[in-house]
């Protein structure tokens, strides 16, 4: 006997499998029902085609954008030397980058979901181009703000358009994977920015390098122009999340309980390779030119290896019961105790903990793949926006106090003490401690509830039908068993993370009570003092 089944009762008998319907942008992605596997994106482009239109295109324009932003560390010492430039006159004109980086994070959000990716990144690449020759030509402080400034601005879409553009063109399952390889090939940036510019350097002067880049900015321009394909007409669940703003975004606590974190360890990572480890290096390590390229070559390399090794290591440990966020929280911890081995002057060798501080500067991999679970596809512009934006904001804000807190100390003939750059970073890394225990904080527990009898049940028999018509819901209570299996061993490995918590913050409370009773930092008379400019090898 046919049973006819009315609209309304049929929602009610639709599979679900445990998963949320396929509404994109309704519920966080992780809760969607996970995408077939396929070789080719809906749009049927193979993915070689995808590589060279899509990904390899913005991968050179977040390449020149990180070259620009970690470039000051290697020429802070001719800029000090022709104009001038005090240490905080230093700090002040590379965060200018960042100050116009992330003026504009919150509009550029919009304005990448609305005209995409393509217009976008290509209009501020010229402006960057533009800014870059502005520096080249500048005879004064001005000039050169001006020129860094424009920069910024220029730069600012670089790594959000070729996210933008990575989950319109790329299928769903190669979204980590993609944004792993473009931050890795943008990260290449800070290599160029060491040994290979210091060739540079020496062959056609600082002025010149800044020709070139500002030409080879406008080339980019005009390839992501010219190749990459015009955004389609209607993104992944963009209908169901268009009217959600920034504000929604920032009003989200799960947002906050995050972006700290995030902010605080990504932004010193950046603010340090940018530029005050060039002037660590030399002053406290007392190492010549030479060896500070060097050191900051094995820094750039960190970085760019750590791109693919974190988006790798969350995505198997996943897979494992391990959150994102565990590893992310795990990621951050060994790099504020490599920090703390700087400030309390550990005998380690020079390089080491520089890796890791480097490397966590890749950490966006990890942080935007959490952001990727509580915002829908149509929204990630926003969201990755208002994360970047407090990126940048702590990057402006640690590059600037450095150097403040830096100067603090009397200089003598151009130098610093070495106590004052381990107090500047013990500031720095305390911070970093507090949003830490602010992210490991426990929730409220949640209270735990039977799953009784739906009545669906009776409903199945009130409309006569058969008892297999309830398979539905018994398969959603066996995908609820799942899940909760699933927090169980993500609450274990939370336990394990607030273990290695503890005794980092048990460490740093023992260092800072040593401070407090020898009344200065330890090794702060142990080191010569140095020039503050990164000095020329001798002759």
């Amino acid at each position: 006997m046919a049973i006819s089944i009315s609209p309304a009762h049929a929602s009610y008998l639709r599979p679900c499998y445990g998963h949320a319907a396929a509404l994109d942008g309704a519920l966080p992605r992780i809760l969607n029902k996970p995408a077939v596997v396929q070789s080719k994106t809906t749009d049927g482009d193979p993915a070689w085609r995808l590589v060279a239109t899509v990904l390899l295109p913005f991968a050179a324009g977040y390449y020149l954008s990180y070259v620009f932003r970690t470039i000051n560390a290697l020429i802070s010492g001719p800029l000090a030397t022709e104009f001038g430039l005090s240490a905080a006159d230093l700090g002040i004109l590379t965060a200018v980058l960042f100050l116009t980086f992330g003026a504009v994070q919150l509009p550029l959000g919009a304005w990448l979901d609305r005209f995409g990716p393509r217009r976008m990144q290509t209009a501020l690449l010229s402006i960057a181009a533009i800014g870059a020759a502005v520096f080249a030509c500048a005879h004064g402080p001005l000039g050169l703000i001006l020129g860094r400034a424009l920069i910024g601005l220029g730069v600012a879409g670089a790594l959000m358009a070729g996210l933008k553009a990575l989950v319109l063109w790329f299928p769903a399952e190669r979204i980590a994977l993609a944004n792993g390889w473009l931050i890795a090939f943008g990260t290449l940036g800070a290599v160029t920015a060491t040994a290979p510019a210091e060739i540079l350097i020496a062959l056609i002067g600082w002025r010149g390098l800044f020709v070139l880049l500002g030409v080879l900015t406008a080339i980019a321009a005009l390839l992501i122009l010219r190749f990459v394909p015009e955004r389609p007409a209607l993104g992944r669940g963009e209908a169901t999340a268009s009217g959600m703003s920034i504000r929604t975004i920032y009003q989200d606590a799960r947002f906050w309980r995050l972006a700290p974190l995030s902010a605080t360890t990504i932004g010193s990572a950046w603010a340090l390779q940018g530029l005050w480890a060039g002037p660590w290096l030399a002053d406290v390590e007392g190492l010549q030119r030479y060896d500070v390229v060097m050191h900051l070559l094995i820094m750039a390399i960190a970085l760019s290896a750590s791109a693919l090794i974190l988006g790798t290591a969350g995505d198997r440990l996943r897979k494992r019961g391990i959150s994102v966020s565990a590893t992310f929280a795990f990621a951050t911890g060994i790099a504020m105790l490599a920090q703390l081995a700087l400030v309390l002057r550990w005998p380690v060798p020079a390089w080491l903990p520089w890796i890791p501080i480097a490397g966590i500067g890749a950490g966006t991999v990890l942080s935007y793949a959490i952001v990727s679970q509580l915002f829908p596809n149509s929204a990630s512009g926003r969201a990755n926006g208002a994360l970047n934006l407090l990126h940048i904001g702590s990057a402006f804000v640690v590059q600037t106090g450095f150097g403040v807190i830096v100067q603090l100390w009397p200089a003598n003939a151009g130098q610093y003490p070495t106590i004052a750059y381990q107090t500047a970073l013990a500031i720095n890394l305390a911070l970093q401690s507090a949003a830490l225990l602010w992210f490991l904080r426990p929730e409220r527990r949640a209270v735990k509830t039977l799953l009784g009898a739906h009545p669906i049940h009776g409903m199945a028999g009130s409309l006569g039908l058969l008892p297999s018509s309830v398979v539905p819901y018994l398969c959603a209570r066996q995908s609820w068993s799942v899940r909760r299996e699933q927090a169980r061993r993500h609450a274990q490995a939370w336990r394990s993370i607030a273990l290695s918590a503890f005794a980092v913050l048990m460490m740093i409370s023992s260092s800072l009570a040593m401070m407090l009773s020898g009344g200065s930092l330890p090794g702060s008379q142990t080191l010569p003092e140095s020039q503050f400019a990164i000095r020329d090898a001798p002759e």
